[in-house]
């Protein structure tokens, strides 16, 4: 896709990587990009026009879809994270984690797929994570939503590809940005992984794979899975 004269619709742009994808899509020449936030006013970009969007309100999402009707890009960023496990944590912060993760991008795609089409075709880039296949217990329920995201991300892409809509899948492990200021892991900078993933949209690429760690998953899960590790007494 040549993003130049594209006109994008960005959820989660007042912050973090969404605030990237927003800035930098200016900057490859985007006609017009929509930064959504629940709070438009908490979008501080020039040049961008603020939209309000929650996208666990299917109200919302329509009110958004019919302002932007010139769209050609959607790019599914606004997620959460709640670090609750499966089998034991509160089953509200998992259903968030469905809610936001899953069903908000799906329910986006939904409403935008049919704009895209009217307006020629285009593309939707789904922001996953590399804990859509790799999955552990601080982070169970984000996961979950994430793998669930990663099959949805697939199937609309074989759905939408008679109306000449391409779906793109971002992987990414660990980022600099708020939703991970908890992590001491290595993270990678949101500018450059922002900067990555409008590559691999302008070079059609259906997974766009970040950084070494989410390389080395994705080539590992042909791999039996590693039982629990041993409990101490």
């Amino acid at each position: 896709m040549d993003l130049h004269d594209s006109v994008a619709v960005v959820t989660g742009s007042n912050r973090g990587l969404g605030r990237e994808f927003a800035a930098q899509l200016l900057e490859r020449g985007a006609k017009k990009v929509y930064a959504t936030a629940r709070t438009p006013g908490s979008v501080q970009i020039p040049g961008v026009t603020p939209l309000g969007l929650d996208i666990t309100d299917p109200d919302s999402i329509a009110r958004a879809a019919a302002i932007a009707g010139d769209a050609t890009l959607i790019v599914n960023n606004a997620g959460t994270f709640t670090r609750a496990g499966l089998t034991n944590a509160d089953l509200a912060q998992i259903e968030l984690e469905l809610e936001t993760n899953f069903y908000g991008p799906l329910l986006v795609t939904r409403a935008f797929a049919p704009i895209l089409a009217a307006n020629g075709g285009g593309t939707i880039l789904n922001v996953l994570s590399v804990l859509s296949w790799l999955h552990l217990p601080s982070a169970g329920a984000y996961a979950a939503a994430k793998a669930a995201a990663w099959a949805m991300t697939d199937v609309a892409r074989q759905e939408l590809a008679p109306s000449a809509i391409h779906v793109a899948a971002l992987h990414v492990a660990y980022m600099d940005t708020d939703m991970a200021a908890h992590i001491t892991a290595p993270k990678a900078d949101p500018a450059d992984v922002a900067a990555l993933a409008l590559d691999g949209i302008e070079n059609d690429l259906t997974e766009i794979l970040a950084d070494d760690t989410t390389r080395s998953v994705k080539q590992g899960l042909s791999a039996q899975p590693a039982p629990p590790a041993a409990v101490a007494a």
